[in-house]
C-alpha cells in the first residue's frame, strides 16, 4: 500500500510539475537570453527515428519498448520481446528526407538486448547560386547527414533496465565533412500502480565530441599582407588553410513518464507526459495517449490510435528574438497525430505498419511511415 502510495505522488508530481517549470521560465526571463540558439550541429538528430515516437512526442521515451529504443531510449531496449527490423521514411520541410533503420535482438533468455542502426538525412542537387549567377552557375551541391549507432541495454531486476548506445555522427556539406562521437544513456523503470501498468524514464542523448570541419573548399593560396607603412613585399602564394569553428552536438535531457489507465489481457489505454531539456533551445513539455488493441476477436490483427502535443518554442513564430510571419491558423503547432496495424502470427512472426502526423508550425506538416518486421 505504501509504494503504492508512493507510485501515485511520483506519478502527478511528474505531470503536475512539468508545466509549472515552463511557466517559471517564461515569467522568470529578463531582458537577456542565453539560450544557445543556432549553437549546434547535427540537429537532425532531434527529430526522431519511427512514426509512433512522432505521433506520441516525447512521452514515447517511456513506452520505446519497441526497435524505437534504439533512438529514443536504449534502457526501454532491453524489455524487447523479439528479433526484430524497423525501417522509416520522413519527408521532412524543405523538400529533405530522413532515412533510419535499426535492427536488434534480446540475449541472455530475455536478460537484455543488442541492436544496430543507421539514419541519413538530407537533400541533394541543388543548384549553386552566386553574386556573380544569381540564376545557377550550373554547379549543384548536396547536403548529406548520417548516423550510425550500437546498442546494447540490460536488465538489473524486474522492474529496472539500463541502457547504452555509442554513435559516430557523419556530416557532409557539399565537399567540406565533419565527423563526431557521441552517445546515449538511458533507464527504464517499470512497476504497478492500482494493478495497471506505470513507467518511468529518463534519457540524456547526444552527448559527445564537437563536430568540425574540413575538406578541399577550405583549402587556400595567400600572399602576405602588406604591413602598415611598408611598400609592396613580393612574396609567392603559400598554400594554407581556413579554420571552422567546432560545434557542438544537440545534447537532450528528458524525463518521461506512462500509466494505462485502461489495461486487459489485450487491449490497453495509455496516458503519458515528458520534460525535456535541448542544449539549443528552451526547454519542452508534451503529453499524450495511446490506445492499442492486439488480436481483435481471437484474430492476428491489431490496430494502434495515438495522438500528443508538444510546447515546444522552436515550433513557434517568434525564435531568439525573430518573429515569422504567420502564414496560417497556428493554433494546431505542436499537434501530432497517427495510428498503424499489425499483424502476429502464433508462430512468433511480425508486421507492422505506422502512420504520423505532425504540425511543425512556421515549419509546415511532415508524415512519417514506418514497417516493422519481427520474427
Amino acid at each position: 500500500m505504501i509504494r503504492h502510495s508512493v507510485a501515485r505522488v511520483a506519478a502527478l508530481a511528474l505531470l503536475a510539475a512539468a508545466p509549472s517549470v515552463l511557466r517559471a521560465q517564461a515569467t522568470n526571463e529578463g531582458s537577456s537570453d542565453n539560450t544557445g540558439y543556432g549553437t549546434t550541429s547535427a540537429e537532425f538528430l532531434l527529430i526522431g527515428a519511427n512514426a509512433r515516437g512522432m505521433a506520441l512526442g516525447g512521452g514515447y521515451m517511456a513506452l520505446a519498448t519497441d526497435l524505437g529504443a534504439l533512438y529514443a531510449n536504449p534502457g526501454a531496449l532491453a524489455l524487447l520481446k523479439r528479433a526484430g527490423f524497423q525501417g522509416s521514411q520522413l519527408n521532412y520541410v524543405a523538400d529533405t528526407k530522413l532515412n533510419w533503420g535499426g535492427v536488434a535482438t534480446p540475449y541472455g533468455g530475455g536478460s537484455g538486448a543488442i541492436g544496430f542502426s543507421i539514419g541519413t538525412f538530407g537533400f541533394s542537387d541543388q543548384p549553386v547560386y552566386t553574386p556573380q549567377a544569381p540564376n545557377g552557375n550550373g554547379e549543384f551541391y548536396s547536403v548529406s547527414e548520417s548516423v550510425a549507432a550500437a546498442t546494447i541495454s540490460k536488465n538489473f531486476s524486474d522492474r529496472f533496465s539500463v541502457g547504452v548506445t555509442a554513435k559516430g555522427v557523419f556530416d557532409r556539406l557539399g565537399q567540406v565533412s565533419g565527423t563526431a562521437f557521441a552517445v546515449d544513456f538511458g533507464t527504464h523503470f517499470h512497476s504497478q500502480l492500482a494493478g495497471k501498468p506505470i513507467r518511468f524514464a529518463f534519457a540524456l542523448t547526444n552527448l559527445g565530441t564537437n563536430l568540425k570541419y574540413k575538406g578541399d573548399p577550405l583549402k587556400v593560396t595567400s600572399t602576405r599582407d602588406t604591413l602598415p607603412g611598408d611598400g609592396e613585399v613580393p612574396s609567392q602564394p603559400v598554400p594554407s588553410e581556413r579554420l571552422t569553428s567546432p560545434y557542438s552536438l544537440p545534447t537532450k535531457f528528458g524525463v518521461a513518464l506512462a500509466y494505462d489507465f485502461i489495461s486487459s489481457s489485450d487491449a490497453r489505454f495509455t496516458l503519458m507526459s515528458e520534460f525535456n531539456q535541448m542544449r539549443s533551445n528552451k526547454a519542452a513539455f508534451s503529453a499524450g495517449g495511446e490506445f492499442a488493441a492486439d488480436r481483435i476477436g481471437g484474430s492476428i490483427f491489431g490496430i494502434a490510435l495515438r495522438g500528443s502535443y508538444t510546447s515546444n518554442p522552436s515550433l513557434g513564430y517568434e525564435s531568439a528574438g525573430i518573429v515569422y510571419e504567420k502564414q496560417a491558423d497556428d493554433g494546431s503547432r505542436g499537434l501530432a497525430f497517427g495510428g498503424g496495424v499489425s499483424l502476429a502470427s502464433r508462430g512468433g512472426f511480425a508486421l507492422g505498419f505506422d502512420y504520423a502526423w505532425k504540425n511543425m508550425g512556421a515549419l509546415g506538416d511532415v508524415n512519417f511511415i514506418t514497417v516493422t518486421v519481427g520474427w
